[in-house]
């Protein structure tokens, strides 16, 4: 696999694509939006700058990973002749089950659907194309291009060659595989959602501050950054989607949002894409 597609230019999709494009392959970045296309590349002109300050790699690399790098708006255009494509547009299972259904229509036989979700069932994502065989999660960890990990989801119908191809490939783009079954929220998510919810309700039922809570698990868990901090990080929204999805599929309130995270939701507060959640952002 040298010829890879990544559908969605935002925080995830563009970490993605600049991965790639860092390890020697050729790689269309799709989304609707030119100007997030433009933000994409900027983005990714940033990120390759700072590790340059930082000497992970020459300054000539920058500009040899940017030329890996094509943007398209037409989905069939950046799909057709692709080994693998990775779907990371927003986690919502209407808008990922219209995207697969079309990287099925343009993709060929052999090609390998992989989704970058962090909850939503790869079998159900799977029923949507032909070739369900051939689909398969591979949920990045943000940043892209620090975090070691990429969380490798089987669906029902994923093949034993196809899984053993991802993981050849993630490997060769210095991540590390964890390769896990299909279940609503997968075992990054199923752990880590539940632990940000109970911290959103000891904030709401106010045992303590934010910044003591987060505090409490940095120092008492040796956690790199506290729930409260990586919520807003993550997104708010984004928390509670993912909650929601877990409560419905696994048919039990304990996964239920805290009424403050849906509160914070619906008055816009999501954290650091809008500048304000469980702590203020300069915007």
């Amino acid at each position: 696999m040298k010829k890879i597609a990544v559908i969605g230019a935002g925080t995830m999709g563009n970490g993605i694509a600049h991965v790639f494009a860092q390890n020697g392959f050729d790689v269309n970045l799709i989304d609707t939006q030119s100007a997030a296309l433009d933000r994409a590349l900027q983005t990714i002109a940033k990120n390759l700058d700072r590790q340059v300050t930082k000497s992970i790699i020459q300054a000539a690399d920058k500009e040899i990973t940017l030329a890996k790098i094509t943007c398209f708006t037409n989905l069939k255009d950046g799909v057709h002749d692709r080994d693998l494509v990775i779907e990371a547009a927003t986690e919502n299972s209407k808008i990922k089950l219209a995207i697969f259904s079309e990287m099925d229509l343009y993709t060929s036989p052999t090609c390998i659907l992989a989704t970058n979700t962090s909850s939503i069932s790869i079998t159900q994502l799977a029923d949507a194309t032909q070739k369900p065989g051939n689909v398969i999660g591979m949920h990045f960890m943000n940043p892209v291009p620090v975090m070691k990990l990429v969380e490798i989801i089987n669906g029902k119908a994923t093949s034993s060659e196809v899984t053993e191809s991802i993981v050849a490939l993630t490997i060769q783009i210095g991540k590390i595989p964890c390769v896990v079954k299909d279940a609503p929220g997968f075992i990054a998510n199923r752990i880590l959602m539940p632990m940000i919810n109970e911290a959103i309700l000891a904030f709401e039922e106010g045992i303590s501050d934010a910044a003591t809570i987060d505090q409490i698990m940095k120092l008492g868990m040796a956690h790199p950054m506290g729930p409260l901090q990586l919520a807003d990080y993550i997104g708010l929204d984004v928390c509670k989607n993912i909650l929601e999805i877990m409560e419905d599929g696994f048919q039990d309130s304990k996964y239920k949002p805290a009424a403050l995270l849906t509160k914070m939701v619906e008055e816009g507060k999501l954290g650091v894409k809008t500048g304000e959640g469980f702590y203020s952002y300069q915007k």
